[in-house]
């Protein structure tokens, strides 16, 4: 009997998708399936390799030789090999051995929709199933709302490999292991989402996960699928989204990897124009082949479906979208208007969006985008790219070189700050302080800040408490929260021992804070992407370097009064223009003694007066701690 029989997953109208670009369920075809064919358990194969000559199975089960266990490729001119093998079972090693018509080469591949691989180095795929049974119903039917672009988004961003280690056995944790330390943390300081950095399997440890070969497989360091599927299904049911890092911008060239995956350019542009990222050394997806495109979308659909992601943040949006990105001069050509805009991409990324949209309620996807392309995070119907938000990188560099500054220049620099209200309302932008900004030298957000120890950690708090006072969403790095020191290291752990002392056991207190403002504050996230939600009060006094601000929601009476002092005077008898009469009460105060602040206050209970200032009827006289963000209501 033959060892490979005849059996195919796909219908004529599964093909003709594929073919169009628009088969957004290709993992339920292609890749390795345990089922019963005619009363036998076995193995179903089918992968994409239309330039080879012959693919073959090959694994633990045959002693890895060529031939042994050959596909047919079907006769439609899909390009797919597919075929039944009987008696193999979940937990087998396997690779496909394809032979090339272009020039006989031969490639030894992992599956692009391998369900589970072998712990690196090894480069295996293994025949897994993703069965498993959750028991986030609750997170699950309401996400819908508790996921909206008008509720509180605050993000902690995780690289897994180095949160925490296992102390006595010096190793990384295990899913399930996060599933209890990480899900109770991140309830404790109150985060409403995680952001894993990539999670795929990836080769190589210096990547921090962003070279992806596994683009179907929870990367095998960890544990298995399921233990993956328990650390999300742990976070839903704790109230704590869950978004995934997805890296459809470029992938390494690893020999077991997509790079010249049947001996042609399969899954990479052919032109190197196009086709490999100068920075980073890899290859880059061809958006405008119809094929690619089911892959990526289809990959993006896994997550949510099988791993229930609430959200996919895309990494290096820039990268994708310019066709002269990171390229000098005649390295690039322009695209047929002549411009320097990707327009593979740019339909690549709507189609996306659409499809994530469309198929899953409640759910956002988040650019990575660091450039001035227009609407990005706006409807594709009204022309935009169609994500739900977008990284607010210019916000992001403007407020960190303006906080590095020593508090006697801040006067001549308050521009730095109040520039990014000009365009917070473009997009619907999140505020990042993420990975990248605490690596290759440019020390951590707490090491940036001047002065000397009391100074750094009151500057850090009036950071965090202008960044959870700003209009838009937040994302805070892993470390940060608790005013890490050092450089984030991949390879170890986070200094968890800075929490014995006061100053960061202080910021600590002093997030957990925020994240609970900015949940009950309905003027904090209401219309947090909406120039209703915002109104200054006065940002124009640049030589006490304090700028003041009201964030409105729904209803007039939960606005906040946000006021901030950016240098380390203690300012008494400070006169702030307010929209109405009434008592302004103090709900919030970086310097606080609870968060290692001075303790400077105001009274519980501020008379506002029918005094004229800042272009408004009424007024009150403040006491500005120093370096602190201080919130009021009016009652």
């Amino acid at each position: 009997m033959n060892k490979v029989q005849p059996h195919s997953l796909f219908t004529d109208f599964d093909i003709d998708l594929f073919k169009a670009g628009k088969h957004f369920r290709l993992y339920e075809k292609l890749g390795a399936h345990l089922i019963e064919v005619d009363g036998v358990k076995g193995v179903y194969f089918a992968v994409w390799a239309p330039s080879a000559r012959s693919v073959s199975v090959i694994g633990d089960f045959n002693y890895w030789i060529q031939g042994e266990h050959s596909l047919q490729v079907r006769w439609d001119s899909s390009g797919i090999w597919e075929g039944f093998i009987p008696g193999i079972e979940k937990g087998t090693t396997y690779k496909y051995k394809i032979q090339s018509n272009n020039g006989g080469i031969i490639t030894e591949k992992a599956d692009p929709f391998a369900f589970y691989c072998e712990k690196p180095p090894h480069t295996a795929s293994v025949i897994w199933d993703l069965e498993y049974k959750w028991k986030d119903e609750n997170w699950m039917e309401t996400r819908k709302v508790t996921n909206a672009l008008d509720k509180p988004y605050s993000v902690y961003e995780v690289h897994l490999g180095s949160w925490k280690r296992h102390e006595k056995e010096n190793r990384f944790l295990t899913y399930l292991e996060f599933a209890d330390d990480l899900v109770q943390y991140v309830q404790e300081t109150g985060f409403t989402h995680v952001e894993f950095m990539p999670i795929m399997e990836y080769p190589y440890d210096p990547s921090w996960g962003y070279q992806l070969v596994g683009y179907f497989a929870p990367t095998s360091r960890f544990g298995q699928p399921q233990d993956f599927m328990v650390l999300v299904d742990k976070l839903h049911q704790a109230g704590i989204g869950v978004i995934l890092d997805w890296v459809p911008s470029h992938f390494p060239d690893d020999a077991h990897g997509l790079g010249f995956f049947d001996g042609s350019n399969l899954f990479e542009h052919p032109d190197r124009k196009k086709g490999y990222h100068p920075d980073w050394k890899s290859l880059v997806f061809n958006y405008g082949r119809n094929e690619v495109r089911s892959f990526l979308i289809s990959n993006a659909l896994f997550w949510l479906q099988y791993y229930h992601a609430d959200g996919l943040r895309v990494d290096a949006v820039a990268s994708m979208l310019y066709l002269d990105y990171s390229r000098k001069d005649g390295e690039w050509e322009p695209n047929i208007y002549g411009g320097r805009e990707n327009l593979d991409t740019i339909s690549f990324l709507k189609d996306f969006n659409e499809a994530v949209y469309y198929n899953y309620e409640g759910v956002q996807t988040i650019a990575e985008e660091s450039t001035s392309f227009p609407m990005v995070s706006r409807p594709t119907f009204a022309g935009g790219l169609g994500f739900g938000m977008k990284w607010m990188m210019g916000w992001m560099h403007d407020t960190l070189e303006y906080f590095q500054k020593e508090t006697v220049y801040r006067k001549y620099h308050q521009n730095d700050l109040t520039f990014s209200m000009t365009y917070t309302f473009s997009e619907n932008f999140m505020l990042p302080l993420s990975h990248d900004e605490v690596v290759y030298g440019k020390k951590s957000i707490a090491g940036r800040m001047p002065g000397d120890e009391w100074q750094k950690f009151a500057n850090l708090r009036l950071l965090y408490g202008y960044m959870f006072t700003h209009p838009g969403t937040k994302l805070l790095f892993m470390g940060s929260e608790f005013g890490q020191s050092s450089e984030w290291n991949f390879e170890g752990s986070l200094d968890w021992h800075l929490l014995q002392y006061p100053y960061h056991e202080g910021v600590k207190r002093l997030i957990t804070k925020l994240n609970e403002l900015y949940k009950t504050e309905p003027a904090l996230h209401e219309k947090q992407f909406s120039p209703e939600g915002f109104e200054w009060i006065n940002y124009s006094d640049h030589q006490n370097a304090v700028m003041s601000f009201i964030r409105k929601g729904n209803k007039p009476k939960e606005d906040v009064i946000v006021v901030c002092n950016f240098t380390q005077v203690v300012r008494a008898n400070y006169r702030i223009g307010l929209p109405k009469k009434g008592k302004l009460v103090p709900i919030f105060n970086s310097d606080d003694t609870t968060f290692g602040g001075s303790g400077v206050q105001n009274p519980s209970k501020l008379l506002i007066e029918a005094t004229p200032y800042d272009g408004r009827d009424y007024s009150a006289e403040l006491l500005l701690p120093p370096l602190s963000v201080t919130v009021f209501k009016i009652l």
